[in-house]
This record gives C-alpha cells, structure tokens and sequence, in this order.
C-alpha cells in the first residue's frame, strides 16, 4: 500500500513518469484534476477558489482570506485521504511536504536543466523558445512560492526527498525502474504504527477542514496539530483565534464530536473584532 509523492520542475517530465508509474503499479493518479473534483463535492464555489488559487499566486492580503485558508485545508484533506488508502500516485499539491516522515511514502522530485526543460515545453505547447522559458519561469516561481507559504520549505531543497532525479541525464525509463523498486520496499513499511500516524494526521485534517470553511464561525486563525511526547502521537491540539466568545464554545463542541474519544487539548483565543461590534468575554 505505498504512496509515491512527486515534485517537478515545470518541463522536467515529472509528469509523465508518474502518470506511466500509476499506469504500470495500478496505482490511482491523483493531479490537479481530481483534486478540483474533490472540491466540487463540497461545492461549486470551492472548486471556483481552487482553480483560482491554483492558477494564481495568492498575494499578501488573499493569504488570510477565508477562501484560500479553506482552499488550502481541503487540498491537505484529501491528499490525506489518498494516502491512507494507499497505492496512489500524488502529484505536486505540497503533498511531499504534508506526508513527509510517514514510512511508506515515497518522496521523489524531477529536475533538469533550463535549456532541456525549455525543449520539452516547446514541444508539448507548439511555442518558441522565449515563451517557453517564461512559462517555465513562472510555473516554477509559483509553485515554489505556494509550497513556501504553507509547509516554510524551499521547494527545490534536495534534503526534503528520498529520491532526486535529473531528466536530462536519467531516461524516464530507468527512473521509473528504480522509483518501482523502491516503492515495492516501501510496501513492507505499512505497518500498522505507521498508519496510526496517518490516521491521526487524517482527522486532524478532517477538523481543520470543517471548521475552516464553516463561513458562520468568525476565525482569523485556525489549526490543528498532533500532540506528541517523544516519538508517541497520541492526541491532538486545536489553536485558534475567534471574533465571536459563542464560536468558541461551538467549535470545542464540535471537534469533541468529531475526534472520537482522541484526547484533544484546547488553546482557542478570543479576540475582539470591530466588524462584530467588540462583543466581549463573559
């Protein structure tokens, strides 16, 4: 049951030697298009901020909107989701990030240089070179600053893979083969420890998610950790800040209801909003 990860430089063929691994494992192929298919379930307008939020670089103030917060908390969901089901081939979205240090997921990432990057684009979008290079240059600027802004890593950051491939010196077809392997071994990391892990990082999601797009609970802040002594991760921690004294009382009761009898600890602040007339504690 695992999971393999990729990040890509635009053009450097990360694409493609997931879809052929997918293909060749049986694995499900989990890209843009499903993730914006998964928003749809929860709602058109969800898929609407998706394809914004993917299609543009949010700037400083669209950071803390309601929207991109929900955006960003249901992309992490269902990532989570897929991974615990397993044999699954997720392609970019943070997901290298979000499942770092679970055992049977394998983190790759292609590159390759500008000038073989630029070939590949030319020939996939019929365009000249000087447009090539600026798609290339803007894919990879937004998508490093999409991962830098949520997860605080440098996308490029060779430390945060298992594995890191150039294209322009490794055909698809041993990178492939060695990817393949590599996830057969991976397959005897699914122990039963392991998907707890994954379990607990589900479902802390899962109450992220919920409370975050809930558009009646006034939170300019939301989060949901795993609570951790040692290497034990038995509970979580909710954090967040609220406009409204009755939200917090509504979200504690909430996430009690969703966690499932998992010790969770609270640490919801209240803190006065002029939009909702400065309502203060009781």
């Amino acid at each position: 049951m695992a999971v393999l990860t990729v990040s890509r430089a635009y053009g450097s063929g990360g694409k493609e030697i997931g879809k052929k691994i997918a293909e060749d494992m049986g694995y499900r192929y989990i890209d843009r298009g499903q993730i914006l298919a998964d928003m749809k379930t929860v709602g058109d307008k969800w898929e609407e901020f998706a394809k914004h939020y993917d299609e543009n670089n949010p700037n400083m103030w669209e950071r803390f909107k309601w929207s991109y917060r929900g955006y960003v908390a249901l992309t992490q969901y269902h990532i989570l989701s897929y991974a615990l089901a397993g044999n699954a081939v997720i392609m970019g979205r943070g997901g290298s990030f979000l499942l770092k240090g679970i055992p049977y997921v394998l983190r790759i990432r292609t590159e390759a240089p500008l000038v073989n990057r630029m070939d590949r684009v030319m020939k996939w979008e019929d365009i000249n070179s000087e447009n090539a290079q600026w798609l290339i240059e803007k894919a990879d600027k937004e998508m490093a600053g999409a991962v830098y802004l949520t997860y605080g890593f440098a996308w490029n950051d060779p430390e945060q893979y298992d594995l890191v491939f150039d294209t322009s010196i490794k055909s698809y077809e041993e990178i492939i083969s060695i990817v393949v392997e590599r996830l057969k071994q991976k397959d005897l990391l699914d122990t039963e420890e392991s998907r707890k892990v994954l379990e607990l990082r589900l479902l802390a999601a899962k109450i992220k998610a919920e409370i975050v797009i809930n558009s009646k609970l006034h939170v300019s802040s939301f989060d949901v950790k795993l609570k951790e002594e040692g290497l034990v991760k038995y509970g979580l921690i909710v954090k967040g800040i609220a406009h409204m004294t009755e939200d917090i009382s509504t979200i504690k009761t909430r996430v009690i209801e969703m966690s499932g009898g998992v010790p969770v600890e609270f640490d919801l602040k209240y803190r006065m909003h002029p939009r909702f007339g400065g309502v203060k504690f009781q």
